[in-house]
């Protein structure tokens, strides 16, 4: 029997309390989402204001003045020629959108064949039955398979266990963007250029790889490929953008752009529900041109109280300076991370980019041979850590799904030097406790 969570009351800060006053460190904002912290008076105002403007006017009539101007927010600080905005209520929403703006585009060009999508093992896209298929993580996909559309799956950009000891960074990183050319795929159905319409893929991997970023130049050569052959790429950063890494999109960090490009979790802050999804200027030209419209929809698009804070949220970013800060605290966090962990024998990797870090725990750090999974080390530390008043994001599967573990460290922008340190002592007693 599970025992029952602790309500959560009160937040201020990078800090959550609950009923009984404890105080939990933040460290993984949620599933990285409170970039902000909690409490913020300026997002909470926003949120009043619009409620009692305006709650709701559905978007099959009505647009309104927060989602233009969040809208333009995003356009004006997108990479490439990301030109439209689509308003959802979430990140598997916007990958569920991505997906079938993708298939209409080629429809609408009279390229019907193209209907294949190719995404990458050890990736997570979301939990709607689109979104779950594209993602590439077994134990997540197991007892769904046979809802599920087909997919195909590449390796990821794997750094740590894939990069042969021969090979420099960027040799590994071009034979394994290389797999989308050759077509190791890892089911069997016979595939041609001519009917994949798009590639999936997380600029830095969260969840299931725990902030795996790619090596250098693995994303240009992603790039060309699609360039090549026609295809569409799309690039997931619901986990990982709007500042995490440093920049408001971490494909920036890559020097791509993509054709469609997903975000969530950063967007709202945690304050409302919100993700975007967005596209090229040839892509909506190509249905404008057509049927005009884009053939989806949910209740909650462009939500007016969700786009006022969301506009809040991505302000304050501005006004502050926070995207630039992040640059500097995750350098931070990860020499505190390498000075405690970067000997501890069960410490394989220490990863990531800006606040969104990875540390992958192995039973031996010369081998990086994984932990058994029926040692459960990750729910392990998660219980241990959330005791000693830190929330991290541990998860098991970090290698196929079932092999490997990692710790997820995703704080809030606003952290502090000394809130960096009690967040690795913290952890540091939570390993102490659980890790053999």
């Amino acid at each position: 029997m599970h025992a029952a969570p602790p309500h959560a009351v009160h937040g201020k800060g990078v800090y959550l309390y609950d009923r009984d006053g404890k105080a939990y460190l933040d460290g993984s904002g949620g599933a990285a989402v409170s970039c902000l912290g909690h409490g913020d008076p300026d997002v909470i105002e926003a949120i009043q204001k619009q409620a009692a403007d305006l709650a709701f006017a559905h978007t099959g009539f009505f647009t309104s003045e927060p989602a233009e101007d969040l809208a333009a927010h995003l356009i004006d600080r997108a990479p490439g020629d990301l030109d439209r905005v689509y308003l959802v209520s979430g990140g598997s929403e916007a990958v569920e959108a991505a997906v079938k703006l993708a298939r209409q585009y080629f429809v609408e060009r009279d390229e019907p064949g193209r209907k294949h999508l190719i995404a990458r093992r050890q990736s997570y896209h979301g939990n709607t039955l689109g979104a779950l298929a594209a993602g590439g993580n077994e134990w997540r996909r197991a007892q769904f398979a046979p809802l599920l559309i087909d997919v195909s799956h590449i390796a990821p950009c794997y750094e740590y266990v894939d990069r042969h000891t021969t090979e420099s960074p960027t040799e590994y990183g071009l034979r394994a963007a290389q797999e989308l050319e050759d077509g190791k795929f890892t089911n069997l159905k016979p595939m041609t250029p001519e009917t994949v319409m798009a590639f999936i893929a997380e600029p830095v991997v969260g969840a299931t790889m725990g902030a795996g970023p790619a090596v250098d130049g693995y994303f240009k050569r992603i790039r060309e490929i699609c360039d090549q052959y026609g295809v569409l790429l799309i690039l997931d950063e619901v986990m990982c953008g709007m500042g995490r890494t440093g920049q408001m999109f971490a494909c920036d960090g890559d020097g791509v752009a993509p054709d469609i490009l997903c975000v969530a979790k950063g967007l709202g802050a945690g304050y409302q529900p919100i993700g975007a999804m967005l596209c090229s200027d040839h892509i909506y030209a190509t249905i404008e041109a057509g049927s005009g419209f884009f053939q989806h929809g949910h209740t909650y698009l462009g939500h007016p109280v969700a786009a006022a804070a969301a506009l809040a949220v991505v302000q304050k970013m501005d006004r502050q300076n926070l995207i630039e800060m992040v640059a500097g605290l995750g350098c931070a966090l990860r020499g505190a991370l390498k000075e405690t962990f970067g000997q501890h024998p069960n410490v394989g990797d220490i990863r990531g980019r800006g606040l969104f870090v990875g540390l992958e725990l192995v039973e031996n750090h010369e081998s990086k041979t994984p932990f058994d999974p029926n040692l459960n080390i990750a729910a392990r530390v998660k219980a241990a850590a959330f005791e000693a008043g830190l929330i991290c994001y541990p998860m098991s599967g970090t290698r196929d799904g079932r092999r490997g573990d990692h710790i997820l460290l995703a704080p809030p922008f606003i952290i502090s030097d000394s809130e960096i340190s009690e967040l690795v002592d913290k952890l540091a007693r939570a390993l102490r406790q659980t890790v053999p």
